[in-house]
């Protein structure tokens, strides 16, 4: 993030170059301005960023770096988090209803109370995460890590998960959260 005379920055967390220039003077309002806009926001670096309740439905954060971000009741419905890094963010009681969470890193994410319906979690980690009270009906979970997940109480009503026969203690786990 770079703050200049007429507003933020967004920047590409590979190489630093301007993404999207803002005319907001916080990041949460420069990233609900680029979304608004429909600027794309692949591979953002938004590490640490206090993102509670902004609307971000429809937002193209692919491969974005979201780790340690605040997005604790954001609208992230149908949302383009493919790839994206949201090691240890809080995002208790989002709504990613739709979103696109392939490939995603959620190692350690708080997803309490979290609407996933019809999330694409295939091949994701959400080893540590917290899905407690989540909602995860019809989301897709092929592929993903869910070693030492909470999933106490969630809802899972015809979400795809399967195993290898070598993640008999995953399964077991899975099974035992419901």
């Amino acid at each position: 993030m770079i703050t200049k005379k007429g507003g933020i920055a967004i920047l590409n967390r590979y190489n630093e170059e301007v993404i999207f220039q803002s005319t907001k003077t916080t990041m949460k309002e420069a990233v609900e301005e680029a979304v608004e806009k429909d600027a794309n926001l692949k591979y953002a670096n938004l590490e640490s960023v206090n993102f509670e309740y902004a609307n971000l439905e429809n937002a193209n954060l692919e491969g974005a770096n979201l780790e340690n971000a605040n997005l604790k009741g954001a609208n992230l419905k149908s949302a383009n988090l493919k790839g994206a890094n949201l090691k240890s963010a809080n995002l208790k009681d989002s709504n990613l209803e739709y979103a696109d969470l392939e490939y995603a890193n959620l190692k350690s994410a708080n997803l309490e109370g979290a609407n996933l319906e019809n999330a694409d979690l295939k091949d994701s980690n959400l080893e540590n995460a917290n899905l407690k009270d989540s909602n995860l009906e019809y989301a897709d979970l092929e592929d993903s890590n869910l070693e030492n997940a909470n999933l106490k109480n969630a809802k899972t009503t015809c979400c795809t998960v399967n195993f290898a026969s070598s993640e008999k203690e995953q399964a077991e786990q899975f099974i035992k959260g419901l």
